[in-house]
C-alpha cells in the first residue's frame, strides 16, 4: 500500500495533534483514518468531475443506490431494494438523527463500553440517559453481559450497536446478535446499528437485518468511509425496512436540511464500490500482516503490553495492565515519553482503563518507528 503525505490537507490526525495531546511532535495513530493512498479509480473520478466547471444542487442518481444494492449483495448476501436507503451525511450523523427521531429527552439509551466516544456524546448532548451495558473482559476476549442487557432493555427506549465493535474489534456471532434482537424486540427498544467497520473483518460478519426479527427494529448505518480511506467526503447511507420508523427518520432528516446530495461523495461512492472491492481485499491482507508484527513485537519486546485479538477494523485495542500504571500515567508514558500519539482507553468510557487504542493502517516503518519509541520509554 502507498502511504499518502496528509501535511497541509487538513488532516485531524495531523492538524488536532496540539488541540488534543498539547504538543505537535508527536506520530499520529489515533484518528481512524488511514494513511493509505485511496484508489487511482476514485481519485480520477473526482478529478474528472471537478473538472466539469459546474457544481449545482444534485439529487442522488439511480447508480448511486445500485451500486448500495450490489455491494451489500455480493459482500453480505444482503439484499436491499432502493426504498430502503436513506442517503445521509455520516454515520455519528445519522446516529444522532436516530437518537431525535425514535426518542424523547429524558429517554435511556444502551451502549456497551469501551464504545467509539460519540455514542457517548450523543446521548449526552441530546440529553438522553446512558444505560452502560458494560463489555466483559475475560482471558483477552470481550463479551456481552446478558443479565444485564436483558434488565437494561427493559427501561432502553434505544440500543445503540457498534457492530464491529470499536475499540475491542469484535464481530458479533449470529447467536450473540439474535440474542440482543430478541431481547430488544421483547421490550420494544429500536437498535441503531452501526456497522461501519463490516467491510474489514477477519471473520465472517452478519448485517443485523438479517438475524430473524431483526429487520422491523433495526436502524442500519453503513458508508464507504473507513472501507476506501473517504471519510472527508462525509457521505454514508442509513437502510430502514419498517416503514414507519422509515418516515420519522426521513422526517427528522428533512428538518435539519441534509436531504441534498454531495456531488463528489457521490461519484467517490458509486466508483467505490463499484470497481475498488479489489483494495479492499488488499488492504486486509496489509493489516494482517501489520497486526501480526505488532503481536509479535510486544510479545518479545514488550511483554507487560497485549494486543486483544483482532476480528475486525484497522484498530488494535492494546491491554496495558501489565505495566501497572495509572490511566495518567499511562498516557503520560505514551504521549510524553514515546511521543506517540494514541488514543486513551478511558475516552471510550471507564471501562477503557488500562488501555490504548493504536490505528495500524499505515506502513510497517511507521509500525516499527512506533514500537521502538515505545520501548525506549519504558525501558528508560
Amino acid at each position: 500500500m502507498k502511504i499518502a503525505n496528509k501535511d497541509g490537507l487538513y488532516s485531524s490526525k495531523i492538524e488536532s495533534l496540539e488541540r488534543k495531546f498539547g504538543k505537535k511532535d508527536l506520530l499520529p495513530l489515533w484518528v481512524a483514518d488511514m494513511d493509505f493512498e485511496v484508489t487511482h479509480e476514485i481519485s480520477e473520478a473526482l478529478i474528472n468531475r471537478a473538472k466539469r466547471p459546474i457544481y449545482p444542487y444534485t439529487i442522488y442518481p439511480d447508480e448511486y443506490f445500485k451500486a448500495i444494492i450490489n455491494w451489500l449483495g455480493s459482500r453480505f448476501d444482503f439484499k436491499v431494494e432502493k426504498d430502503d436507503i436513506i442517503p445521509s451525511f455520516g454515520v455519528v450523523n445519522s446516529i444522532n438523527l436516530a437518537i431525535k427521531a425514535f426518542s424523547n429527552v429524558g429517554d435511556k439509551i444502551i451502549v456497551q463500553t469501551p464504545i467509539y466516544p460519540p455514542f457517548i456524546k450523543s446521548v449526552k448532548r441530546n440529553k438522553r440517559e446512558i444505560l452502560d451495558n458494560k463489555l466483559i473482559y475475560k482471558s483477552g476476549k470481550y463479551s456481552i453481559d446478558f443479565d444485564d442487557f436483558r434488565a437494561k432493555a427493559k427501561e432502553a427506549k434505544i440500543f445503540l450497536l457498534c457492530s464491529p465493535h470499536n475499540p475491542t474489534t469484535r464481530v458479533w456471532s449470529k447467536e450473540e446478535l439474535q440474542e440482543m434482537v430478541d431481547i430488544c424486540k421483547k421490550e420494544g427498544v429500536i437498535i441503531v446499528s452501526d456497522e461501519i467497520h463490516s467491510d474489514i473483518t477477519f471473520k465472517p460478519h452478519t448485517p443485523l437485518p438479517k438475524i430473524d426479527g431483526a429487520k422491523d427494529i433495526t436502524i442500519y448505518l453503513h458508508s464507504p468511509s473507513k472501507s476506501f480511506n473517504v471519510a472527508g467526503l462525509n457521505d454514508s447511507y442509513t437502510i430502514i425496512f419498517n416503514d414507519s420508523l422509515k418516515r420519522a427518520y426521513k422526517l427528522e432528516l428533512a428538518s435539519c436540511g441534509l436531504e441534498d446530495g454531495n456531488i463528489f461523495s457521490i461519484e467517490a461512492l458509486i466508483t467505490a464500490y463499484s470497481k475498488c472491492g479489489y483494495w479492499v481485499d488488499e488492504v486486509k491482507e496489509y493489516l494482517l500482516e501489520n497486526k501480526s508484527f505488532v503481536r509479535e513485537f510486544l510479545e518479545i519486546n514488550i511483554p507487560q503490553i497485549k494486543a486483544v485479538d483482532s476480528e475486525a477494523t484497522f484498530l488494535l485495542w492494546l491491554d496495558c495492565k501489565g505495566l501497572n500504571l495509572t490511566q495518567k500515567e499511562l498516557e503520560e508514558l505514551f504521549v510524553n515519553k514515546a511521543k506517540l500519539a494514541l488514543n486513551s482507553g478511558t475516552d471510550f468510557g471507564k471501562n477503557g482503563d488500562g488501555f490504548m487504542r493504536i490505528n495500524i493502517a499505515t506502513s510497517k516503518e511507521i509500525l516499527q518507528e512506533a514500537l521502538n519509541r515505545l520501548l525506549k520509554a519504558i525501558k528508560d
